[in-house]
């Protein structure tokens, strides 16, 4: 079984270890090679990725960690 390990920062994003893939309702984006961060706080306007507005609406929540198994 492949299992694959997300991380929540505390008061921050969740972390992806990459190669990622997301893909949207009318167009994809691939991001390979490297780490893919993703909003958690709902302030993005890169939405679903991270582009750091935590910091400024003051997010607060504690670190995660998210398991997935296939």
């Amino acid at each position: 079984m492949a299992e694959l390990k997300l991380k929540a920062r505390e008061n921050g994003p969740w972390v992806v270890p990459g190669p990622a893939e997301c893909t949207m309702s009318e167009a994809q984006e691939t991001l390979t090679g490297e780490t893919v961060y993703l909003c958690r706080c709902g302030a993005s306007s890169r939405k679903p990725f991270c582009d750091g507005a935590h910091r400024k609406v003051g997010f607060e929540a504690p670190s995660a960690e998210l398991v997935l198994i296939q």
